[in-house]
């Protein structure tokens, strides 16, 4: 099995400018350490396609194969993550996005507003999975990603069935 670098961004206007703490991104971290996982440290960004694309780019090139990004899911109006995200995923993982929103019914119907995506990034071979910026997003979610990312990052590679 492969071992993973994981790399965490923080999505929010309000975090990128001091204006409010970031919770969210260093709570990924803090859970994907507990599950044995290297991650580097969060950068947080603006909200924006441009800046999420950006800092995804970013973090490709620093060997992560496992990319999450906290916030800019919902339906306001610089919540832009899914769109930046897409233009670096390459090839989509619906059921993992479709998966986060269901665990997220137990927290809060509002849950299915996240248009949070999920996918492969090629040539690299890396997981990206987009996460709503609450703390109780990102505990409910981050076992979901642990559950399967070694798993895609190993097939994308060529692995194994098993």
């Amino acid at each position: 099995m492969t071992s993973l670098l994981a790399f965490v961004i923080t999505v929010s206007d309000r975090s990128a400018s001091g204006e409010r703490e970031d919770r969210g991104g260093p709570l990924a971290v803090s859970l994907l350490e507990g599950a044995s996982i290297a991650c580097a440290p969060v950068e947080v960004v603006p909200d924006g396609a441009d800046s999420v694309e950006q800092a995804l780019r970013r973090a490709l090139a620093t060997g992560a194969r496992l990319i999450i990004t906290t916030g800019g899911t919902g339906v306001g109006p610089r919540d832009q993550t899914p769109e930046g995200t897409e233009r670096v995923v390459t090839r989509p993982l619906p059921g993992i996005a479709e998966e986060l929103r269901r665990v997220g019914l137990a927290d809060t119907p509002l849950s299915v507003l996240s248009r949070g995506i999920a996918g492969v990034a090629d040539p690299e071979g890396a997981l990206i999975v987009n996460l709503p910026g609450s703390p109780r997003a990102v505990s409910a979610g981050i076992p979901v990603i642990v559950s399967v990312a070694t798993h895609v990052v190993d097939q994308v590679k060529g692995g194994d069935h098993s």
